[in-house]
């Protein structure tokens, strides 16, 4: 019957104890796990996630724990993934997949990843986020418009530089790139050697641009059109900059949450915790500068 002797010995003695009921399915997990998590640990990952909605890494971290038993525990509760949460409430939003192939340049300034993230700027006394969506006072034509957040992220080490301007013009993006090298210079990337960018009117056609490029030795590339996923990493931090840093809390002004900007990324560069990078941060994958 295509089946081991083993299994036929054990299905036999079943129903020799038990009759018919010993045949029917049951699960095969054992009756006793001595080495399954304590409650009491497992109880500290539940909450410790539902006060600070951050990932495994950083929770294995707080805890002194695996993080595959951290995202195990969070498994078996049933708690949902954080890209499917309101980064400022925690409910439920989405069901969203991951399809990637992920790459690693081998040293820090061998690429560089570059995009803007359009934000609407927060009108005196907040907007519908502190106010809520009744409250909240809304004008399309004469709103408080945008606020353009510039990134650049490296592509080995993960480190990132972020600015925000009024708009998205060839000047701002050459100036900004600029700034975001000698930031680079400054945490041990003294050379960018070439400069991903999407195919925005800016990036491609932007003569301030192509001078600022060739003024760091670089060489500028561009993502094939329609495919976000190849500047995925910029992509990437772009959604980290809105669910950990613009939506996290609620911000009465635009400039309070302009002020937040550049802690945050130090932040992000110093102390969180990534999983491309093994639970460290950026800087552990850059030389110390004197």
């Amino acid at each position: 019957m295509g089946i081991s002797r083993k299994c036929v010995a054990h299905w036999i003695t079943r129903y020799e104890t038990e009759g018919e009921t010993g045949l029917q399915d049951r699960s095969s997990r054992p009756h006793t796990t001595p080495t399954r998590t304590r409650t009491s640990t497992e109880q500290r990952v539940l909450a410790l996630r539902a006060r600070t909605r951050q990932g495994q890494d950083w929770i294995a971290g707080e805890l002194g724990i695996p993080a595959r038993t951290v995202g195990r525990i969070l498994r078996r509760h049933q708690v949902p993934y954080l890209r499917e949460l309101d980064p400022l409430t925690g409910a439920v939003i989405r069901s969203s997949k991951t399809t990637a192939v992920r790459y690693e340049r081998e040293h820090p300034g061998e690429l560089v990843h570059m995009d803007v993230k359009k934000l609407g700027r927060i009108p005196d006394g907040g907007g519908w986020r502190a106010l809520g969506r009744a409250n909240a006072v809304r004008d399309r034509r004469h709103g408080p418009g945008f606020d353009y957040v510039h990134s650049v992220v490296d592509d080995h080490s993960r480190l990132a530089y972020s600015e925000i301007h009024a708009d998205e013009k060839g000047t701002t993006c050459a100036g900004f790139l600029a700034r975001a090298a000698v930031y680079f210079a400054g945490h041990g990337i003294p050379r960018i050697e070439r400069v991903m960018t999407d195919n925005a009117f800016a990036y491609r056609h932007s003569a301030a641009v192509r001078e600022v490029v060739a003024m760091l030795g670089a060489k500028q590339v561009f993502i094939r059109p329609h495919c976000p996923w190849q500047n995925g990493k910029v992509e990437r931090l772009n959604r980290t900059l809105a669910t950990e840093w613009a939506y996290r809390q609620v911000f009465t002004t635009n400039d309070a949450r302009t002020a937040a900007l550049a802690p945050w990324i130090e932040h992000y560069n110093t102390e969180r915790r990534h999983s491309a990078l093994g639970g460290h941060p950026p800087v552990s994958r850059l030389r110390p500068t004197s």
